[in-house]
């Protein structure tokens, strides 16, 4: 009796998708039956990982690759993991796999099993499962699947050149394939170097792809026999994947588009083993607003420069959502983790790449903090007053502002789009908020109006104050102003530099009304002292 699978991908008011098993055979009628998730094998649990590799930070690509592995995995009760795919030491950075894994966490994908969790099919560091790779590399040799090789280095770069010169793709011509026992003895005995690589028959290797459908392609026509163990006896990427996929019952692979001509080797090597074969998914790449590739050197791509800009990790998440697809709503904006979820459905991704939009960031940050000053206003104000503390801190041991201060800079930030993160109302563009004169700045003014009597004389006035309004104090100002004589050109330039240190900013009574009334009055005091002192 054969088995045939027919992915009706069907969805069910259970938010699980299934399929139809069609049992056929001599002597069987057709039986239906539902089956989770597109065909599953593997004890009928989904288990996905995302395998980030410590050479670098992780950019918006890793990051969309590990948001739709764990919304698959929790959309049907599944498993998510991390596994370190460290195999290449030469390029791993120290402490990288921690801070891949730190960079999840903030984005709110917490892993069920990892490298810090623990968890039954460990190691999660590729580093330390070469126990696991050494036996399972002499099974394939075992079976005659695989082979070892001892061309040279010289020898491999003149095929590479001789292939150039021809104008062909270079690839190994497969000669230690039939080497004899004997002479690979004789050669292990002599100590020569060698690789282990793995015999590819020409031929058709198709699978389905959950995403782009149908898929074959003849790995053997463009090169010879892969390596799957390197001469330092430390596996390839493609050998240690299908390796540790198995073994951690990886039941879907969802991956980026860049491997998906790597695929067809890797149904090699499961049908060389004997193993069952897991789902796959290659997901569409994420290009730059020009259309360029993404590239690690650009810091507005890594998550460890957004997290440290000021966005948050719903507008960070939102942003790769906006690329490639996957959800039953085109208006992703706002929507948590768990909203994600149950919007998912893999059948849904494009299949075409997609460009990032920053001013969607942009504007989905702008909605977290309108949405997180509403909803969780003393965290936001915390953070706000970390952030100023860290940024200035020696200037911030004389402002004396309040929790209800900070909600007002924040009120005022935010609205009219003044600012998109938190990290901008410390920045340049904000000076008015955290900036304060010299003595000599002051002293300029002492040339055209009394100074210190105008400095004591509009603190007092603000003082007596029990609305602190912007068009209440403006009035205040313009009575005091006439006053006193002056024109709007000395009086408000004056009044602004002793709030602020700044020529040209904002109008003074705006600056005024932001700073609040104790601010304000302690930086006008601060200025008569610093004018009545010399």
């Amino acid at each position: 009796m054969t088995v045939r699978w027919s992915c009706l991908r069907r969805y069910t008011g259970t938010g699980v998708h299934v399929s139809t098993l069609n049992l056929k055979g001599k002597g069987a009628g057709t039986t239906n039956c539902p089956a989770r998730l597109y065909c599953l094998g593997r004890d009928d649990k989904v288990r996905v990982r995302f395998g980030p590799s410590p050479t670098g930070m992780l950019h918006l690509g890793g990051l969309r690759t590990a948001l739709y592995n764990y919304v698959f995995a929790k959309a049907n009760n599944g498993t998510f993991i991390i596994r370190i795919e460290d195999t290449d030491q030469t390029r791993c950075i120290e402490g990288m796999s921690q801070k891949l894994e730190n960079d999840l966490k903030w984005a709110g994908l917490i892993p069920d099993e990892s490298p810090k969790i623990g968890g039954d099919y460990g190691p999660y560091l590729q580093s330390q499962r070469f126990d696991l790779y050494q036996n399972e590399i002499k099974k394939l040799l075992d079976n005659h699947s695989a082979y070892h090789c001892f061309c040279s280095s010289k020898r491999l770069e003149l095929l590479r050149k001789d292939a150039a010169r021809r104008g062909e793709q270079p690839r190994y011509d497969n000669k230690c394939r039939n080497l004899t026992s004997t002479e690979v003895r004789e050669r292990h005995e002599r100590g020569d170097p060698f690789v282990v690589r793995l015999k590819m028959e020409s031929s058709n290797e198709s699978f389905e792809d959950l995403i782009k459908g149908p898929i074959s392609h003849n790995v053997a026509d463009i090169e010879g026999d892969p390596v799957l163990l390197k001469t330092d006896k430390f596996p390839t990427y493609h050998f240690a994947n299908v390796v540790d996929d198995h073994h951690m019952k990886i039941t879907h692979v969802l991956r980026g588009d860049e491997w998906l001509t790597s695929t067809p080797k890797h149904v090699m090597l499961y049908k060389a083993f004997g193993w069952e074969i897991p789902k796959f998914a290659h997901l569409p790449l994420i290009l730059n607003r020009n259309g360029t590739k993404l590239s690690k050197r650009q810091n507005d791509i890594q998550v460890e420069y957004l997290r440290q800009s000021g966005y948050f990790p719903e507008a960070v998440i939102n942003y790769v959502t906006k690329v490639g697809g996957g959800f039953k709503s085109e208006n992703l904006t706002g929507l948590n983790i768990s909203d994600l979820i149950s919007l998912f459905d893999v059948k849904l991704i494009k299949s075409n790449s997609g460009r990032l939009d920053p001013r969607f960031l942009e504007e989905s940050n702008k909605k977290q903090l309108v949405k997180k000053l509403k909803d969780d206003r003393q965290t936001l104000v915390a953070k706000a007053k970390k952030l100023m503390e860290e940024t200035f801190p020696v200037k911030c041991k004389s402002f004396l502002l309040s929790e209800n201060d900070y909600v007002r800079i924040l009120e005022w930030g935010i609205s009219e789009g003044r600012v998109t993160n938190l990290c901008e109302l410390v920045g340049p563009k904000f000076n008015i908020l955290w900036s304060v004169p010299t003595s000599d700045q002051l002293k300029e003014f002492s040339k055209v109006i009394d100074s210190e009597k105008v400095l004591h004389d509009c603190k007092e006035r603000l003082k007596e104050l029990n609305v602190f309004e912007q068009n209440v104090v403006l009035e205040v100002l313009r009575c005091h102003m006439k006053e006193e004589n002056l024109s709007p050109k000395h009086y408000m330039s004056f009044i602004r530099m002793s709030l602020c240190g700044l020529k040209k900013a904002a109008p003074v009574a705006e600056i005024l009304m932001v700073l609040g009334k104790n601010e304000s009055i302690n930086r006008l005091q601060s200025a008569f002292q610093k004018l009545s002192s010399n």
